[in-house]
């Protein structure tokens, strides 16, 4: 028997602990302190110098950019929009779940959430800063991103309120505004604690100014749990508002495949069900490197396999929607549209869709599969697949058929398109391994806090 299967045998027999018996106070500040004070390993150094290369990649993509500009991707007429915009979507709708892990699950006070939301936050900010990258850079003169902020200036210009890229602009900048917000909110605690464990002088200063002076005062921790709670009901509309609005690019435009109102709704839902994804294509293995097993439990595995499959039904229920407007509406070029995703030159990619999205995480039915970190971490991996692809399909396939035939084109993108798009989970990784190694993955303090209310509860 292995040890997840030991574990889930204790969990089944004791009521689906959240932390495994056996750890006290002291067992945990250890636990997850030394992780972060211990010194790098070789894995992580491999795992960052990968990431990095790849960030360089990135570097080099966006400086042939901007000295060759955007004529290197593949978009063309009718296709205007291409990569830039597939991976902005596919993104922001990754930081969706460190939203809602770290405030509605907090406001409902679900506990489960403990052992994943301080990961989660950290994957919504880099996953923001990923995504802010792509509208920038695809404005063909990204050094004047500025003109799109509504600043006092000489020349009288003001940004356009009725333009989508304005509306992505203000959502994505207050969404990771207060993601940040809550996210080093949360982290004040156990700064302080890494401050006072610190052997390092240099570690010591540091996590001694950016802890703020915290001293675990009756007053702090007063100020703090308000403040906490103040950001988590300012962030929870932001998981409904940001992704309805960047559906509002494509929403509120005539072309069929984007003129319809379940775009808000299908989006927020597909955002959900990609975080939860990525959460689990990072946690699955991060819990099994560093050994946090007895805190990320096979109850949190469950969990979020029993969301993903909840809000993938939601997708599925998208796609069927669709099919059934395209019909209902009699509109030649809706169903003419339809006809074309599925058999036309993108039909493969509208098939893997399906496949990846509803047919195969239909397995998520099944226990043993949500209970088996192999065959979750594959699935995550295959359902972050679908959601890129159902990216593509909703930009290209759309725009690549005009209303006049003599209007259609192909789209192909090129090297610098991929590199573009590789290299920005060299960010991305990059900033994760920063994060894995200066900061506690796992919110310190709460799980003292949960370890302590089990083994009350326990005595009584």
């Amino acid at each position: 028997m292995s040890v997840d299967d030991q574990r889930t045998t204790v969990a089944r027999q004791s009521g689906e602990p959240l932390v495994a018996p056996g750890h006290d106070l002291e067992s945990v500040n250890e636990q997850i302190n030394r992780i972060v004070l211990r010194p790098a390993g070789s894995g992580w150094l491999f795992g960052f110098t990968v990431a990095f290369l790849l960030l360089i990649g990135l570097m080099f993509a966006v400086l042939a950019l901007m000295t060759r500009g955007t004529g290197i991707w593949g978009i063309n007429i009718p296709v205007a929009w291409g990569f830039a915009i597939i991976n902005f979507v596919w993104w922001i709708g990754i930081g969706h779940a460190g939203t809602l892990i770290s405030a509605i699950l907090l406001l409902l006070k679900q506990q489960w959430r403990t052992s994943i939301n301080r990961f989660a936050e950290a994957m919504t900010l880099f996953a923001v800063a990923c995504a802010a990258l792509f509208p920038i850079l695809h404005l063909g003169r990204p050094w004047v991103f500025y003109w799109l902020l509504p600043y006092p200036n000489s020349m009288q210009l003001w940004p356009q309120p009725r333009s989508p890229l304005i509306w992505d602009v203000f959502a994505v900048t207050t969404y990771g505004t207060v993601s940040f917000l809550f996210w080093y909110v949360g982290l004040i605690p156990d700064l302080a604690t890494l401050r006072d464990r610190a052997v390092e002088p240099l570690k010591r200063k540091f996590y001694g100014i950016v802890s703020l002076g915290w001293r675990g005062s009756a007053m702090h921790w007063r100020r703090y749990e308000m403040l906490y709670l103040l950001l988590a009901g300012v962030s929870t509309p932001l998981v409904v508002s940001v992704h309805s609005i960047v559906s509002f690019d494509f929403a509120v435009s005539v072309l069929p495949g984007w003129h319809t109102t379940i775009f808000p709704p299908y989006f927020v839902a597909g955002a959900i069900y990609s975080g939860f994804a990525m959460v689990l294509t990072l946690t699955i293995p991060i819990r099994k490197i560093y050994h946090l097993e007895d805190f990320i439990t096979m109850r949190h595995l469950d969990t979020m396999a029993k969301v993903m499959l909840g809000t993938g039904w939601i997708v599925a229920y998208g796609y069927l929607m669709e099919l059934f407007v395209a019909w209902y509406s009699g509109s030649y070029f809706e169903q003419f549209l339809v006809r074309n995703r599925l058999f036309g030159p993108f039909g493969p990619a509208y098939w893997g869709l399906i496949l990846t999205n509803v047919a195969l995480p239909q397995a998520l039915w099944s226990r043993r599969v949500r209970r088996n970190p192999v065959l979750l971490w594959c699935l995550s991996l295959v359902i972050n697949t679908g959601m890129w692809l159902e990216r593509f399909i909703i930009v290209i396939v759309s725009l690549h058929r005009d209303f006049l035939p003599s209007s259609w084109g192909m789209y192909y993108p090129t090297a610098w398109d991929w590199a573009t798009y590789l290299g920005t989970f060299g960010l991305f990784f990059t900033l994760l391994f920063l994060f894995i190694r200066f900061l506690p993955m796992i919110s310190n303090f709460e799980m003292r806090e949960l370890v302590h209310r089990t083994s009350t509860e326990g005595e009584h």
